[in-house]
């Protein structure tokens, strides 16, 4: 399992519940940090205040975001982070959305998304997705060296 935590870019308290909860049923513990809105996404992975402190607020191991979201939609935060000069625009990023519409994926993969999943129906489908999320992305996968130095923020 990787260091960091898994950051959840979610306005909506209802997924939020859920996503959380079959985070919570699995074996190994997933460290969920939620965000509401694509400010404060951006904001905390430049690590502007008050994220300043790493310590406090770690950097992720991946991102799961939403498109809709207030202030800036997921498509801007992952633009935003494809856009940096720094191993920031590595990390890996996770839409996790209601959308199927293929405008919507494609849009997505064309601004640098990893992975495309759509929001399941039932509570039992969430957590077999948290499951085989936790599988592959914390276990299988192999994540990027995302240490952009002691003092180093991204640029806004």
């Amino acid at each position: 399992m990787p260091d960091g935590p898994v950051l959840l870019v979610e306005d909506d308290p209802a997924d939020v519940r859920l996503i959380q909860r079959a985070f919570g049923k699995l074996p190994d513990v997933v460290k969920v940090i939620r965000l509401t809105n694509g400010d404060e996404a951006v904001s905390y992975l430049a690590g502007d205040e008050p994220y300043d402190n790493r310590g406090t607020h770690p950097m992720p191991c991946v991102v799961l975001l939403d498109i809709k979201l207030p202030r800036r939609s997921g498509f801007e935060v992952l633009e935003w982070l494809r856009r940096q000069s720094t191993a920031l625009k590595r990390l890996p990023v996770i839409m996790l959305t209601s959308s199927r519409h293929s405008v919507d994926i494609n849009r997505a993969y064309d601004l640098g998304a990893n992975s495309y999943l759509t929001k399941p129906d039932t509570a039992g489908q969430l957590e077999e997705l948290a499951s085989r999320f936790q599988e592959y992305w914390l276990s299988w996968n192999e994540l990027p060296d995302l240490h952009i130095g002691p003092t180093a923020k991204a640029p806004r």
